[in-house]
C-alpha cells in the first residue's frame, strides 16, 4: 500500500534569505531533531556567479522503533539521500529525499520546497509531499507502516518550530538582513531593472488599488487573493477567492493550484493534526480536478472527513453522493427560494434560540408538543423534510455568523429536544416512516453538524420509540446524546453546563424574565382537520425538489441513456452538466444527417415485452443514433452506418463520483444526441436476446443531468459572448475551441 502526505502552506514571516540562513543551521547534526544523528556530503555545486548551489547529502537517521524489530531486520540507523537545489537568482529552494535504507521493502520519497510569497516578497512560504509504499516487512507491514507514519508526522511540527529559533538565534547574535542575489550582483539584473521599472511602478499602484477594493469584499472570513501577471506589456488579472458569503450554500469555486495556508487552518477549521491536514488538502484538490473547480466550502469537506475518522475513500465517496443530492435538488438555493407553508410555521414547535456557553447556536424542538400526524395529513411528508433541510441549511449558515463574531471555528450546534408530552400517537406507523426517513437524509448528508443532543423530560414511551430509530443513528451521532429525567437537568452538571442560565427557555424552568432572551418559537397545539388533505396517504402533495432541473437516468450495459437535442439553426450552443452518481460512464456527443424525431421509441417495460420484426428495425447497440429522453431505443435500420451521423464531442469518461460541464456550437442545424454509455466493455453479441438478457443482469451506471440549447442569437462566435450567455455553463469543450475561428 502506499501511504501519501500534503502539507498545507506553511508561512514565515521572514524574508527568504533569512530562513535559508536558519535552515543551514540544521547540518551537520541538529539538536532539535534527536532522530538526526549527522550526515556527510556526497557533493556540493555552485555555480560561478553563485546564483545556484546544489548540495547532496547521506544523512544518518536513528529511528525510534522497538528494539524487538531492530534486531529482527538487524539495523541500528536508517540512511536518507537529500539533495537540495538553491537557487538564490529565483529565491527557491527544492529538496527531495529518499530513504538508501530498506529500498527494496520500503520506499519513503519526500519533497520540500521554500519560496517567496506570492503577495509579499519579504515573507516565505514552505510546503511538503511525502509518499510511503511498504512492500514486504516479514509480515509487519501494518506494524510498521504505523511507526514509520507515527515518527514521520511527529517531527513535522518540529520544522516549523527549528526555523523560528533559528531564526531569533539570528537576530540576536546581530543579523537583521541578508542582501538578496540581485542586492549582490546589481550588475548582472541592471538591465532587467530599467525595462521592467515603469511596469514594476504601475504593479505597485494597481495592487495597492485591488487589495482595498478586495478587502472590503471579505464580509465573511476568507481572503482574496489577487495575483497579476504581465504578458506583453498587459496587465492580466488571474483571480481565487476563497469568500463564503453567508447564504450562498456550500458551493464555492477553486482551481486545483489554490493553496490553503497552515494559518488559515488553524484559525478558520480548527487544530488539526498533520494526517488530517493532508487528508483535507488531497480531498480538496481531487475534486477541484473532477468538479471542475465548484467545490464545498472547506468546512463542510471536513465535516465529512471526520465523519470517516479521516478515511480518505469513505468520505471521498460518502461526499460525493452528497454533493450529487445537493445538486440534484438544489440545496445550496432553499434558503432564498423556498418559504415554509403557513401550517408548518404555526405548527411546527421549534426555532433558534440564543447561543449556548461555547457560542455553539442552540436550536430548540418541543417534539413532545407536536401534531406530528396532523401536520403529516396537512402538508404531507415532502413538505416536513424539506422544512428540516431548512432548518440544517440555517445551521450552517448560523456557525459561519458565529465563526466570525467570536473568531473562532464553529462547524456544529447544540440541539434541545423537549419530550414532554411524548405519547404513542407519536408512534403512528406512518410518523415513525416519516422520522426515519428525515434521519437517513441528515445523516447521509449533514455529518458532524450537531455538537451534541440535549434531551430533556423524556416520558416512558420514549425507550419505545428510540428502539425503532437507533439502528438508522450513526454510533458517532448517537454518542452525542445526552439524556436528562426529571428536573436534573437544572442542576450542575445539567443545562446549565452547555446553557447560559439567562436563556434555559421558560418552559424549562427558565428563570429569565428579559423579553429577547425569552424562547420565541411557536405554540403549535393540534393541527385542525380542516387543513388535512384527503389524497395525503396516496403520495399527492407537492413532490421534494419538483422544480429541480437536473434529470436522472441509469445507464445499462448495452442500453445507452441518450437525449435527443433539436438545433434549428447553427450557431446555436448546446451546454451539459452531469455528475455520475453510482459507476463509471462515457460521454459522446452526435449529430445525425438524418430525421431522427420519429423513430421507433419504447420505454423500458416495452422494450422488454415486444416483439421485434429484424427485417424492420434494428436494435441500436454498437452506434448510437437516437432517442427520447429516459427511454430505451430501436432506430430504423437505415441508420446504422456512420455516414449517417457524425461524433462531435468524442468518448469522455466520468468516474464514478466526478462531474463533468462542457458546451458545443452546432456548427450545422439538425438532430443531436446526447449520450452516456455503461463504461467498461461493449456487449458481445447484438442480438435482440443477449441484449436483453445483458440489460436485465448486468451492472449498470447512475447519473444525473442537465442540458440547455442557447439560441444563436446569444451566441457571436467567440468565447466572451458565450460566456455572457444566461447559462449556468460556459465551459468550451476541446473540439469545440479548437474549431472556433482565430
Amino acid at each position: 500500500m502506499v501511504q501519501q502526505y500534503q502539507s498545507p502552506v506553511r508561512v514565515y514571516k521572514h524574508p527568504f534569505e533569512m530562513v535559508m540562513a536558519a535552515y543551514e543551521k540544521r547540518f551537520p547534526t541538529c539538536e532539535m531533531i534527536p532522530v538526526f544523528v549527522g550526515c556527510d556530503i556526497l557533493s556540493d555545486v555552485e555555480s560561478e556567479d553563485k546564483a545556484t548551489h546544489v548540495v547532496e547529502r547521506r544523512c544518518k537517521l536513528n529511528v525510534d522503533a522497538p528494539r524487538l524489530l531492530k534486531r529482527m531486520v538487524g539495523f541500528d540507523y536508517i540512511y536518507f539521500v537529500q539533495k537540495n537545489a538553491l537557487n538564490r537568482k529565483e529565491r527557491s529552494l527544492k529538496i527531495s529525499a529518499h530513504n538508501e535504507s530498506f529500498s527494496s521493502r520500503v520506499l519513503v520519497n519526500e519533497t520540500c520546497q521554500y519560496t517567496v510569497h506570492p503577495d509579499n516578497p519579504n515573507w516565505t512560504c514552505f510546503e511538503q509531499t511525502a509518499s510511503m509504499e511498504i512492500k514486504s516487512f516479514f509480515g509487519f507491514e501494518s506494524t510498521v507502516e504505523k511507526i514509520a507514519m507515527k515518527q514521520y508526522t511527529a517531527n513535522i511540527k518540529k520544522g516549523k518550530e527549528i526555523i523560528e529559533y533559528y531564526l531569533n538565534e539570528l537576530q540576536t547574535n546581530g543579523v537583521k538582513y541578508i542582501p538578496t542575489w540581485a542586492e549582490e550582483n546589481p550588475h548582472l539584473v541592471a538591465s532587467q531593472s530599467s525595462s521592467n521599472s515603469t511596469v514594476s511602478t504601475a504593479s505597485n499602484t494597481l495592487m495597492e488599488d485591488l487589495t482595498e477594493v478586495f478587502g472590503n469584499m471579505n464580509s465573511i472570513y476568507n481572503k482574496s487573493i489577487v495575483y497579476l501577471t504581465f504578458l506583453k506589456g498587459k496587465v492580466c488579472f488571474k483571480s481565487l477567492y476563497r469568500i463564503n458569503l453567508v447564504g450562498l450554500g456550500v458551493i464555492q469555486h477553486f482551481t486545483s493550484t489554490d493553496k490553503l495556508e497552515e494559518d488559515y487552518i488553524e484559525h478558520i477549521l480548527g487544530v488539526l493534526q498533520p494526517i488530517e491536514e493532508s487528508k483535507l488538502i488531497q480531498l480538496r484538490k481531487w475534486l477541484a480536478d473532477t468538479h471542475n473547480g465548484k467545490i464545498p466550502r472547506d468546512d463542510h469537506i471536513l465535516r465529512f472527513l471526520r465523519s470517516r475518522d479521516f478515511h480518505f475513500e469513505k468520505a471521498k465517496e460518502f461526499l460525493c453522493q452528497s454533493l450529487s443530492w445537493r445538486k440534484q435538488h438544489q440545496v445550496d438555493r432553499i434558503l432564498s427560494n423556498w418559504k415554509a407553508p403557513e401550517t408548518l410555521e404555526k405548527y411546527y414547535i421549534g426555532g433558534w434560540h440564543h447561543y449556548g456557553t461555547d457560542h455553539r447556536p442552540i436550536y430548540v424542538l418541543r417534539l413532545g408538543q407536536m401534531d406530528t400526524k396532523g401536520l403529516l395529513k396537512s402538508v404531507g411528508e415532502e413538505q416536513i423534510l424539506r422544512h428540516v433541510i431548512y432548518i440544517m441549511e440555517q445551521g450552517l449558515q448560523k456557525c459561519r455568523e458565529s465563526s466570525v463574531l467570536r473568531n473562532k471555528p464553529m462547524s456544529s450546534w447544540t440541539c434541545l429536544l423537549d419530550l414532554e408530552g411524548l405519547n404513542m400517537r407519536h408512534l403512528w406507523r406512518p410518523g415513525v416512516q416519516a422520522l426515519l426517513r428525515i434521519i437517513e437524509v441528515i445523516e447521509a448528508n449533514y455529518p458532524e453538524t450537531m455538537a451534541r443532543l440535549l434531551i430533556v423530560r423524556s416520558p416512558r414511551v420514549f425507550p419505545v420509540l428510540w428502539t425503532l430509530i437507533s439502528p438508522f443513528i450513526d454510533e458517532k451521532t448517537s454518542s452525542k446524546f445526552m439524556m436528562y429525567t426529571g428536573t436534573d437537568y437544572l442542576e450542575c452538571g445539567g443545562l446549565v453546563d452547555y446553557i447560559p442560565t439567562e436563556f434555559i427557555p421558560d418552559f424549562l424552568g427558565g428563570v429569565s424574565k428579559v423579553i429577547n432572551t425569552i424562547c420565541d418559537i411557536p405554540e403549535g397545539g393540534p393541527v385542525p382537520k380542516s387543513l388535512y388533505k384527503t389524497e395525503w396517504e396516496k403520495g399527492d402533495g407537492v413532490a421534494l425538489w419538483e422544480d429541480t432541473i437536473y434529470k436522472s437516468a441509469n445507464v445499462l450495459k448495452g442500453a445507452p441513456h441518450e437525449v435527443l437535442v433539436e438545433v434549428p439553426e447553427r450557431d446555436c450552443v448546446i451546454t451539459w452538466d452531469f455528475d455520475s452518481v453510482k459507476g463509471d460512464v462515457t460521454f459522446t456527443l452526435f449529430h445525425s444527417t438524418h430525421p431522427l424525431g420519429k423513430c421507433f421509441i419504447l420505454d423500458a417495460a416495452e422494450y422488454l415485452t415486444a416483439s421485434f420484426e429484424p427485417s424492420s428495425f434494428r436494435l441500436t447497440v454498437r452506434h448510437a443514433t437516437s432517442h427520447s429522453s429516459g427511454r430505451m431505443l430501436t432506430s430504423h435500420k437505415e441508420i446504422t452506418s456512420q455516414t449517417h451521423y457524425t461524433i462531435m464531442e468524442a468518448g469522455i469518461v466520468c468516474r464514478e463520483g466526478e462531474s463533468v460541464q462542457g458546451s458545443h456550437i452546432a456548427r450545422k442545424p439538425g438532430s443531436y444526441v446526447l449520450q452516456w454509455k455503461y463504461h467498461g466493455g461493449q456487449p458481445q453479441s447484438s442480438t435482440v436476446q443477449d441484449v436483453l438478457y445483458q440489460v436485465t443482469h448486468n451492472p449498470k451506471s447512475k447519473v444525473i443531468y442537465y442540458h440547455e440549447l442557447l439560441p444563436s442569437e446569444n451566441f457571436r462566435g467567440s468565447m466572451t459572448s458565450l460566456e455572457s450567455c444566461q447559462s449556468a455553463f460556459s465551459a468550451l469543450s476541446h473540439v469545440t475551441t479548437s474549431s472556433l475561428p482565430s
